[in-house]
């Protein structure tokens, strides 16, 4: 039985408590005789890299809700626990901090478009894998991927660069394989390009129409199950899009 129990906020404030330290503190020496000078600077990358992702996951839901020009550098750092000078000591300014986070975003969606780079695997093994695991991006990390859409919307005026540069090349690797796969008659002849886009407006669309789906539904999250239903709608529609027809019998004389 598939479990419908809400899917928790991938992004909670953060316990105050843990987040409030000073540049100050966080660099203190350790006591004489408390740790080694080697367990200290551990320490002391431990909690830097904490504080980094708190600031992080603070950021990409504000940029998500309020967009970039209406957030402030003050906000993320109060919500992260942090004053203003100790957050500009991680990020400059707010479109290096916009950047960074846009960065995390696009890598993590790349990482699963290495999935399809692969013509050494079966295409149907392949593609439902990715179906999966997009749909799991828009599950785990839905202000990241509204962020994205946000960006893209308005045109993407401050990474449209970025966007070019990195997801340009993996596309024409991941067209590759599937011309590859035709080639060689394991899918049907298809337009691996929109077949892609495709799949990324169904698997996105639950991240960032999720509060529209919600309405409709009359819910305040989806649920696993709603994310399993679509995982199967859409790797049946994806599968059926490629699907090799079968040749009629020959009619009889």
């Amino acid at each position: 039985m598939i479990d419908s129990t809400p899917y928790p906020d991938p992004y909670p404030d953060p316990p105050v408590a843990e987040t409030t330290m000073t540049l100050s503190e966080l660099n203190k020496p350790a006591r004489s005789g408390a740790a080694t000078g080697a367990s200290a600077s551990t320490r002391r990358m431990i909690n830097r890299d904490k504080l980094e992702a708190d600031i992080l996951a603070q950021a990409v839901r504000i940029f998500a809700e309020c967009g970039y020009e209406g957030t402030s550098i003050a906000t993320i750092a109060e919500q992260a626990g942090l004053s203003k000078q100790n957050l500009l000591y991680y990020f400059p300014n707010k479109q290096a901090l916009y950047k960074r986070v846009l960065d995390d975003v696009l890598d993590e969606w790349l990482e699963r478009m290495n999935l399809l780079a692969d013509a050494g695997k079966e295409p149907q093994q392949v593609l439902r894998s990715y179906v999966e695991a997009k749909l799991r991006f828009s599950r785990e990390h839905p202000w990241g991927s509204r962020l994205y859409a946000m960006e893209v919307i308005g045109g993407a005026p401050m990474y449209g660069q970025e966007i070019k540069k990195k997801l340009i090349p993996l596309l024409r690797k991941d067209i590759a394989v599937f011309e590859q796969w035709i080639s060689e008659g394991k899918i049907a002849p298809v337009n691996a390009t929109h077949l892609l886009f495709t799949i990324w407006a169904m698997t996105q669309s639950y991240a960032d129409f999720s509060t529209q789906m919600c309405l409709v539904l009359n819910r305040k999250q989806l649920t696993r199950s709603d994310f399993a239903d679509a995982e199967k709608l859409i790797t049946d529609m994806v599968l059926a899009s490629i699907s090799l027809k079968e040749s009629a019998p020959p009619s009889a004389a």
